[in-house]
């Protein structure tokens, strides 16, 4: 028996970093993100030889051991090994054998959240071979339990969340863990307007969301433009998804623009000289406007043009370091199926 399983990376529309403690438990934070045919993946094949094996393909890391109630966290394959222990500890399980497969269609550091959906995609996996009792709300938040707490990564609470739902959601985050997902109808022909619209550009650099966070994390200090960014941040989250909902796509790329010229103003990390740089060519080649998926700094970067200007753009960005990538919106989650050796 082999059990596979995937879940979808997500493009952040809206709101990011108002999902990221302490700012979400003092003020309550909100974001819109939409799933794509991107993925994380996962194979688990359960084994009798008393070993646990664990390779994570795309990054060429592996690593074995003899079963044990807990491995420790050396920095090697953490995620990994912190899925395994908490399981264990969590569900009183029988250590037991197997191998773990996983790669990503995007790399850590994409800005598309490929670290929390491969977590999402290992438990999604031994939830499937253990017949663990987990909702979408429980997988989420032992992703996130799992990755922030006892791991200790910094970031939000939203990348969980869209992997394991999947679709366009927008998400409330309150104190205490609070989070209440609500998953949006959004009207086809808006669906493929937006596709017919957007650009996706891989900037060619990765970074280091965490860093980034932290940075923000700062934000409840001595500095109010830092907070009050923010706050429009969060405000600017409502009114997307509003536009979004009614096809209202001026207003939408208006909001965009206000949106991230806030971001900007949460951390001097979030831009550089390559984005701006980028930005300011798309937008010369007739790009609406542009912002960074993710905590910023590099990864991906979403471009809104006219479909008829979309060539002018891509020629425009096709002298600089990195590549534009073709995707689709999905509505459909994590999930998992079991498959013959």
């Amino acid at each position: 028996m082999v059990i596979r399983s995937k879940a979808p990376l997500r493009l952040g529309l809206a709101g990011g970093g108002s999902d990221v403690s302490p700012y979400c438990d003092l003020y309550g934070g909100c974001v819109l993100n939409a799933t794509i045919d991107l993925y994380a993946y996962c194979t688990l094949k359960p084994t009798n030889n008393g070993k646990i094996c664990i390779h994570a393909i795309d990054r060429n890391e592996n690593f074995d051991c003899e079963t044990i109630n807990s491995i420790p966290l050396d920095g090697c394959l953490a995620l990994h090994k912190g899925i395994y222990n908490r399981l264990v500890k969590d569900f009183n399980l029988k250590p037991c054998g197997f191998e773990l497969y996983t790669y990503t269609d995007a790399p850590a550091g994409s800005g598309l959240g490929s670290s929390s959906t491969i977590v999402v995609a290992i438990i999604q996996a031994f939830v499937e071979w253990l017949n663990l009792p987990l909702g979408d709300y429980d997988i989420a938040q032992l992703a996130y339990d799992i990755e922030r707490k006892d791991i200790g990564m910094c970031g939000g609470k939203q990348d969980q969340y869209a992997a394991t739902f999947g679709g366009f959601n927008f998400i409330e985050f309150y104190d205490h863990d609070r989070v209440i997902v609500n998953p949006l109808k959004i009207k086809e022909k808006v669906v493929c307007e937006l596709e017919a619209s957007m650009l996706l550009f891989d900037t060619g650099v990765s970074r280091s969301s965490a860093t980034i966070i932290e940075d923000q994390m700062n934000i409840l200090g001595s500095d109010q433009k830092r907070l009050c960014a923010m706050h429009k941040i969060k405000e600017s989250s409502y009114i997307i998804k509003e536009m979004v909902l009614k096809g209202d796509f001026p207003r939408l790329y208006e909001t965009i623009r206000t949106a991230w010229n806030a971001k900007k103003g949460t951390s001097d990390m979030i831009t550089n000289q390559n984005i701006e740089e980028i930005y300011d060519l798309a937008l010369g080649a007739g790009a609406y406007c542009g912002k960074i998926s993710g905590a910023g700094g590099g990864g991906f970067m979403m471009l809104f043009v006219d479909p008829v200007k979309k060539l002018n753009v891509v020629k425009a960005l096709s002298g600089r370091k990195g590549h534009f990538v073709n995707f689709h919106f999905v509505n459909t989650g994590s999930y998992s199926w079991r498959s013959v050796d």
